[in-house]
């Protein structure tokens, strides 16, 4: 399966640099550490039964996202991106949001513009991921899916740092 990559290789990064008031540069990092992110506090929040469960059911919203003509940025839905970070981070949504703007070039603003504009593009991949790929349908599927991005894209030691946070050791 591919990874993480394959998702950020997938999406407009001059439009998203326009949104942000950045470079292209710039908002490939923002991208290549918020993305990671993103999956990995999916993947924490799988590791319980209630945590996959709820995660299931917001990726069944997210089925109908389509990649297949690229990603298109303005029509993303922030507030439900909003929701889903709400959920991923919870109350280390600050926290997440600071450590992130902590990387080199980026700042917590961009960081915190990008996180509802990006989760609901990484829902629909994982969906996509669960729909077609090679890790199932459901169940343990979704742990598949989830470990093989998390574990197949470029931010392992991102998550790391994140660890904490995620109660991931």
């Amino acid at each position: 399966m591919a990874g993480l990559d394959e998702l950020i290789g997938g999406l407009p990064l001059d439009r998203i640099a326009q949104q942000l008031g950045v470079d292209e540069t710039t908002a490939r990092s923002a991208v290549e550490a918020v993305v990671p992110a993103l999956a990995g506090g999916m993947e924490a929040n799988a590791q319980d039964a209630a945590g996959a469960e709820s995660l299931q059911n917001a990726l069944q919203k997210h089925e109908g996202f389509s990649f297949d003509d690229g990603v298109d940025i303005d029509g993303i839905d922030t507030d439900d991106g909003q929701k889903i970070v709400q959920h991923v981070f919870g109350d280390n949504r600050d926290q997440v949001t600071q450590q992130l703007g902590g990387l080199g070039g980026l700042d917590s603003g961009m960081v915190a513009k990008l996180l509802p504009l990006l989760a609901p593009v990484v829902m629909g991949y994982i969906a996509k991921q669960m729909r077609g790929g090679s890790g199932g349908s459901s169940g343990g599927g979704l742990g598949d899916v989830l470990g093989g991005l998390v574990g197949g894209g470029s931010g392992g030691g991102l998550l790391d740092m994140l660890g904490g946070l995620f109660g991931r050791k």
